[in-house]
């Protein structure tokens, strides 16, 4: 009688391991395959002598963990791409399996608003005092993962070779943000065109003028305008950045203010996130590639030499942030 049922519960068994063997490749979730059980064992020789014939099964899929990775993608707000900096960057980041992807804006007030919003992932295009203003201003914890640049605030003239030929009544371009109006001014007050009040700080305004012997006119700006306005101005205070992007050197200026002084410590450019994300180290790897030197000679090149790659620690950086918060909080009580 075994003669005649042992083939069916073969058959059976058989039928079992193959089940069974389709349910662990269903979920298998990367990690190695358990060592099969004693019975299971038997069973697998018992289903292979009893169905010699059959056709062999299907192999089993690769794991997740055999498969390519898909590409983290990271969306990074700017306010300009032109040059080579960026294609490079995004290269780099490609081999580390990072995909950027960049979301330009036209206006200075925008790439902070889409990091708030979730629609950009980082930003990079503003410096630690334009920054700390937003912040307060807007109630947001955006703080910097990386330094970039430290560009130089310059006045630029299409008419003038000298601060000194600047006519009285003539009309000077700023930008029209505060930070970088505060700058401004701060520039034309070391040219020596106008006093400031004693106690201005990093923030003030064509109001907090006390002299001005050329009764100039002060004409702020959106910043990207700042290099288009040259022909209708006398001079214009252009950033190291949007000049480069003009086509204008740093010697192309009249007069600009010391890249490296511990003054300019605010005007430090960097990677910016929500706070949440500060720790993410794909952002991180990002921040980290901008200072590899193939990128600091580009940015040199696109910049015109106008921008200076600068490689400040992070706690420093947020260091600076946070003085310059505290400093705007007190300002306003």
């Amino acid at each position: 009688m075994k003669k005649k049922w042992m083939p069916g519960i073969a058959l059976i068994l058989a039928f079992g391991v193959l089940a069974a063997c389709g349910a662990r490749n269903d979920n298998s979730e990367g990690g190695a395959a358990a060592s099969p059980s004693p019975s299971k064992a038997a069973s697998e020789s018992v289903s292979a002598s009893a169905s010699a014939s059959a056709p062999a099964s299907e192999s089993p899929s690769p794991s997740p963990s055999d498969e390519p990775k898909e590409p983290v993608k990271v969306k990074i707000g700017v306010t300009g791409s032109d040059g080579e900096t960026w294609p490079l960057l995004k290269k780099k980041a490609k081999e580390r399996n990072i995909e950027i992807e960049l979301i330009e804006f036209s206006d200075y007030t925008l790439p902070n608003l889409a990091l708030a919003n979730k629609e950009v992932d980082i930003n990079s295009f503003q410096h630690l005092a334009f920054l700390s203003q937003f912040n307060v201003e807007h109630n947001l914890d955006i703080v910097p993962i990386g330094s970039t640049v430290v560009a130089p605030l310059g006045l630029y003239s299409k008419k003038y070779k000298s601060v000194d030929e600047i006519p009285d009544g003539a009309k000077i371009a700023i930008p029209n943000d505060p930070a970088n109006q505060g700058r401004g001014l701060l520039v034309l007050q070391q040219a020596g065109l106008l006093k400031l009040k004693d106690d201005v700080g990093l923030y003030g305004t064509t109001d907090d003028i006390v002299d001005n012997p050329r009764k100039l006119n002060i004409v702020p700006v959106v910043a990207q305008q700042t290099p288009r306005v040259l022909p209708d101005v006398a001079a214009s205070i252009i950033n190291g950045g949007i000049a480069g992007q003009a086509g204008l050197k740093l010697e192309d200026a009249i007069f600009h203010d010391d890249p490296q002084a511990e003054s300019t410590r605010p005007y430090i450019n960097v990677f910016a996130v929500r706070a949440e994300d500060k720790d993410n180290e794909t952002y991180r790897t990002i921040a980290k590639l901008y200072q590899e030197p193939d990128v600091v000679e580009t940015v040199k090149k696109d910049t015109n030499g106008a921008s200076f790659v600068t490689d400040i620690p992070v706690d420093q950086l947020q260091a600076t942030l946070d003085k310059l918060i505290a400093d705007i909080k007190a300002a306003k009580k």
